[in-house]
């Protein structure tokens, strides 16, 4: 499928969605954020629809809010692990990206992770955020972003989403989109990917409360990690369905996502698949270099 091809599907699903919510009587205030769209049928016969890397959001949403509710500055514990450790031999597989998405190719990784990294520093604009990595579990993940790091592929690229309670009734920092511009007008943000997509990893007892990175993963996509990722900043996130690859938690830094998290966010009407980076932070924010050790 080529990508006026692809663009133009999405465009149409996104109208059909559009449509679809007009209809509604009611519309639930916890749609969520980061990669597909999953009806869950709660109490009453409200059905909440929980979107994954985008934030299916209400279109009588304001354009942009300037506060949120703050996460807590205290570092998030990290959740228990009950994944076995990947054995010493683990040999990753990673293959190319054939969506169509728009990307930024460095090349593949290495076969072999190197089980030693135990941490992730994200430095941008505002700050450094550092994260204890769980290699062990996710040594694939982990393989790949030690790679783009290496590769400087991070470097320059502006943080796309932030989800919070009132847009997506989660809160959380959407990262890794190469192409994005974070404006609230590029259509494709959060599409863009490093051209390689691998499987999950780390899913058994899987969760998401505040702190937690995992990998984004394109809308109803599944084994299809790459480059983005997200920062959870309120344990609501943890609602999600637990589909997404955690890979580590934050340790220091959480100052830097208070202050991002609490500037608010600009709506983006023109967002062509309604859910990939149509919450772009009013402050914007730009890594300026990745580095695993």
């Amino acid at each position: 499928m080529s990508a006026e091809d692809r663009q133009s599907r999405l465009a149409r699903e996104h109208r059909e969605r559009q449509a679809k919510r007009a209809e509604q009587t009611s519309t639930s205030k916890r749609n969520a954020v980061i990669g597909t769209v999953a009806a869950l049928v709660v109490a009453g016969g409200l059905v909440a629809g929980v979107t994954l890397l985008g934030g299916d959001d209400d279109e009588s949403k304001p354009v942009a809010a300037t506060s949120s509710p703050s996460p807590s500055n205290t570092p998030a514990v990290t959740p228990s692990i009950t994944t076995p450790a990947a054995p010493a031999g683990t040999r990753c597989s990673y293959r190319k990206d054939t969506s169509g998405s728009p990307m930024k190719y460095v090349g593949m990784p290495p076969k072999k992770p190197d089980l030693k990294l135990k941490t992730m520093t994200i430095t941008t604009n505002h700050g450094d955020v550092t994260i204890e990595l769980a290699t062990p579990q996710a040594p694939c993940t982990v393989n790949s972003f030690a790679f783009l790091a290496k590769k400087n592929f991070f470097d320059g690229i502006k943080c796309h989403r932030l989800a919070t309670p009132e847009n997506s009734g989660v809160g959380l920092l959407q990262c890794g989109d190469p192409q994005a511009k974070a404006d609230g007008k590029n259509p494709t943000d959060g599409q863009g990917s490093a051209g390689y997509v691998y499987d999950n990893e780390n899913m058994e007892g899987a969760a998401y409360p505040k702190g937690v990175v995992a990998v984004a993963q394109a809308p109803d996509a599944v084994n299809q990690n790459g480059s983005q990722f997200w920062i959870s900043l309120a344990d609501d996130t943890n609602q999600v369905e637990k589909a997404y690859t955690p890979f580590g938690v934050v340790t220091e830094g959480m100052d830097v996502l208070e202050k991002i998290y609490t500037g608010g966010w600009i709506q983006n009407p023109d967002d062509i698949t309604g859910d990939g980076g149509s919450t772009a932070p009013k402050l914007p924010v730009i890594i300026k270099d990745v580095k695993l050790s």
